[in-house]
């Protein structure tokens, strides 16, 4: 990171970053070109080592690409707001944001599938327990982001 001055390295800002996240960006690579979709997202975390869990449809551009790649980068950024002075160069915006790229894997079994689901209503709803049953998670594709590389920047 070129500001290291913005840089959040302690593992409880980064926590309370990302659960104030509402959206995280998938960026795929499609060739020469990049693919990049935004997504509901849910998380688990064991010694500062996250897992994002996403879910969709079992086909199209992003589950192609998924299969074909195994691995994706991802953005999600939060906190935003400008601030403007009387000259041009003092505007700025404050934010907060991580970023950060791991191998995905498309989730097979019923509980690996149920842990993703859970992880990500408990992320969207604040609520903790939801009863899914074989036909959603027999329908519904869950993918898991393991983050190898993650970084944080708070710009104040």
């Amino acid at each position: 990171m070129r500001r290291k001055d913005r840089e959040v390295t302690d593992p409880v800002k980064i926590r309370e970053i990302i659960t104030d996240c509402d959206c995280c960006r998938l960026g795929l690579c499609d060739g020469e070109r990049a693919y990049v979709v935004p997504l509901d997202f849910g998380f688990t975390e064991r010694d500062g080592r996250y897992a994002l869990y996403f879910h969709g449809a079992g086909e199209g551009r992003k589950m192609d690409l998924i299969r074909k790649t195994g691995w994706a980068s991802f953005e999600m950024d939060t906190g935003h707001e400008w601030v403007v002075g009387e000259r041009a160069q003092d505007a700025t915006s404050r934010f907060r944001c991580v970023m950060g790229g791991g191998p995905v894997t498309i989730l097979e079994t019923a509980e690996e599938k149920r842990t993703g689901l859970l992880a990500i209503l408990a992320h969207t709803t604040g609520r903790d327990r939801w009863d899914l049953d074989g036909a959603v998670l027999e329908k519904t594709a869950v993918f898991r982001l393991d983050a190898e590389e993650l970084t944080c920047k708070v710009h104040p």
